[in-house]
């Protein structure tokens, strides 16, 4: 088996993360921008996080012999403060011109608030201005449809936006039909409690296209699992899924969307 983690928050992480990723199949990580567990004070505590994501996590996994690329943003759950978020946004195009960053994200909405809304239009411009691939968080449990119809809303709003040059990431059975249809991709993500079980994910993939999904485990500071992508890949095929599907889902796809980037190199 081989696959891509397209979604993984390796900072929380240990190195026997790493190690037990390689060995089972993963050929490339990538991190998007995310909350700290508590929020950051300053935006000098944010350019020293985009630091980190793109100087020594990179040189961490390549330890393991893992490539590790980077998303860069203010996560949704620490929008609330708009002129904070102002100065963070200023730093961030000095850090797109590292070799490991693939775009903005994972930008989006949390509660689904005003000031939210004015944080994430300044992304969705940032990425437009710089071209950029933009990867999107959606809210979780009762916010999250209305929160995805707020999020499709903006990103449709704005005609430098290319749908195929976004992925909307922890969609369910009640929004993903609504991502594909707007033409953007959809992110399964793969939780034990708060999003999709293993089983849940395949539901999906087998009843909407599987052209523009792809799946992550979204590991963090909190209960999730850094194989969540590769065991459900052993459950797609325990239900008579053949190897190459599997490999389309787990690998070909999210090779095919991250490939936009010319910064993700990573062999086929």
């Amino acid at each position: 088996m081989r696959y891509i983690e397209p979604h993984a928050h390796m900072v929380s992480r240990t190195t026997d993360d790493y190690a037990a990723m390689v060995a089972s199949g993963c050929q490339a990580v990538c991190e998007p921008a995310f909350w700290a567990g508590f929020d950051r004070r300053s935006a000098q505590g944010f350019y020293d996080y985009f630091a980190q994501l793109t100087d020594y996590e990179p040189k961490r996994a390549a330890k393991y012999g893992l490539p590790h690329f980077s998303w860069l943003c203010l996560n949704p759950k620490e929008s609330e403060d708009v002129k904070l978020a102002d100065e963070v946004l200023a730093l961030i195009p000095e850090f797109l011109q590292h070799p490991n960053v693939l775009g903005i994200g994972e930008i989006g909405l949390n509660k689904n608030s005003r000031n939210e809304m004015i944080v994430l239009e300044k992304h969705v411009d940032l990425a437009a201005r710089h071209d950029q691939l933009i990867l999107v968080h959606t809210p979780h449990l009762e916010d999250k449809l209305k929160g995805t119809k707020l999020i499709v809303d903006v990103l449709k709003s704005d005609r430098r936006i290319k749908p195929g040059r976004v992925i909307i990431d922890h969609v369910e059975e009640h929004t993903v039909q609504l991502v594909l249809d707007a033409g953007f991709w959809a992110g399964i993500t793969l939780y034990p409690d708060s999003k999709c079980t293993p089983a849940r994910a395949i539901d999906m993939v087998e009843q909407y296209s599987a052209e523009r999904l792809w799946l992550n485990c979204a590991c963090d500071w909190g209960q999730s699992d850094s194989l969540a992508v590769p065991k459900t890949g052993r459950e797609m095929l325990k239900r008579g899924h053949s190897v190459a599907a599997m490999d389309r889902l787990l690998f070909q796809n999210p090779h095919r969307f991250l490939s936009q980037c010319p910064n993700f190199v990573v062999p086929t």
